[in-house]
């Protein structure tokens, strides 16, 4: 016997699959979208539905956040699956791609299945996972990317670290594109990053600090697409912060090469002034830019060649953050703020809102594989209703996540999540 049916009426419905923006309402019916469109009104709702007014907000598929840590197992004290679905769920995030930096390391199937099973006891959102690429993150050796992939991860990586063996590389964009899945990649040249902390430049410089040149990034990436080039594999750069490497991206899909690059709030909203008086909380890896760049990812969004925002969430222990700032551990959490402060982009008019959904909705599910983030008749009822002009400031402390390492802390923000579902389920709610 199906369950009543709930409805929402006078929701701005906002779908990037399907380009609607206009007034309407959307039906739900055993945890799926039942229905949805200009049709749904108060006046032609079934018998016995329940009925919610959005009072004109906008309703939209939730998120897809395709590159978050959740530290579970082994690193619980800085977050677990239950913290990260409740900071997910009130940034309107209904799936996060989980890293395997986890202790023991994500690089066997029997790992990706507890870590699946833990996820949908614990956590208030979905969960999908990404499989190491080499065994413990090392770097030296491929881990077992068929078992994974057999397993049900959604993409390999070896996350914050960057491969350096060009043959290793090599060998696993071959091995892997047998199996359709991606390779997401931290573009950083490793030797050109060793020790530094901050990017090259005048800021670097003033405050006596060891620096990273932005061509680390460009190098990686160019080296890479070169591999692709040769092997067919799908590759994914997750997080470019400078112009050069956008610009070998663009070369790159002007080619037709399976090639798709992301970005993270951060590196379109700071730049590295933010690091002002050694503000560990603003260490992370890529390091915040100069202006100039920041400016530059701002256009590779609006032009398409960066195809997605993700948090790049990854806590850190107050411990790890309250040393000097070449001591700290680079990292932020972002799944609670990663739509308030993109949102800025819509409100400097850089780009349109369904075009900053898209980046967080069609294409990261398009790039793990995923039935996700679009409105659709018949699909789990993962959706978020919020608020595009709510100011706010984000306090660390108050924030749900277990670690407080935002770069955010004291900013002033415009718009926020007002009610999260996640198959039907009200799991935030303002």
């Amino acid at each position: 016997m199906s369950s009543p049916v709930h409805a929402l009426i006078n929701a701005r419905l906002l779908d990037p699959a399907t380009s609607t923006d206009e007034m309407g309402g959307l039906l739900i019916q055993d945890g799926k979208i039942l229905d949805w469109g200009p049709h749904i009104k108060s006046d032609s709702l079934p018998d016995g539905a329940t009925v919610e007014d959005c009072r004109g907000f906008y309703l939209a598929p939730g998120l897809v956040d395709a590159h978050a840590y959740l530290c579970e197992p082994g690193k619980e004290h800085r977050e677990t699956m239950a913290t990260a679905g409740m900071a997910a769920a009130a940034g309107g995030v209904t799936t996060i791609n989980a890293f395997p930096a986890t202790e023991p390391v994500i690089d066997d199937p029997a790992l990706v299945e507890m870590v699946s099973r833990r996820a949908k006891n614990t956590c208030a959102v979905n969960v999908c996972i990404t499989g190491a690429l080499t065994k413990g993150l090392l770097g030296t050796e491929l881990a077992e990317i068929g078992l994974l992939a057999q397993a049900g991860v959604v993409a390999i990586s070896d996350g914050q670290f960057a491969i350096g063996n060009i043959n290793l590389m090599r060998r696993a964009l071959a091995y892997i594109s047998m199996f359709d899945l991606p390779i997401i990649v931290h573009a950083e040249e490793p030797t050109l990053a060793s020790g530094g902390v901050m990017t090259g430049g005048r800021t670097a410089t003033f405050m006596g600090l060891k620096s990273i040149p932005n061509c680390a990034e460009a190098i990686l990436v160019e080296r890479d697409i070169r591999l692709v080039e040769m092997t067919g594999a799908r590759w994914h750069a997750a997080h470019l912060s400078t112009g050069d490497a956008l610009d070998t991206i663009r070369r790159a899909k002007d080619k037709g090469l399976p090639v798709t690059a992301g970005t993270a709030p951060h590196y379109h909203a700071l730049n590295d002034l933010e690091v002002g008086e050694y503000r560990t909380f603003a260490r992370v890896s890529p390091p915040l830019r100069e202006e100039e760049e920041r400016l530059k990812v701002i256009e590779g969004l609006k032009d398409g060649t960066l195809d997605i925002i993700s948090s790049q969430h990854l806590p850190q222990s107050a411990d790890s953050k309250r040393v000097p700032f070449a001591q700290a551990k680079p990292g932020v959490i972002g799944l609670e703020t990663m739509l308030p402060v993109s949102l800025r982009l819509y409100h400097n008019k850089d780009i349109d809102l369904l075009t900053l959904l898209h980046r967080m909705t069609v294409a990261p599910a398009k790039l793990l594989g995923l039935e996700a983030g679009q409105l659709k008749k018949g699909a789990a009822a993962d959706i978020i209703l919020f608020d595009t002009e709510k100011p706010w400031q984000v306090e660390g402390d108050a924030l749900k996540s277990k670690s407080k390492n935002t770069a955010f802390d004291g900013h002033l923000l415009q718009g926020c999540v007002m009610k999260t579902f996640v198959g039907g389920t009200v799991v935030f709610e303002l």
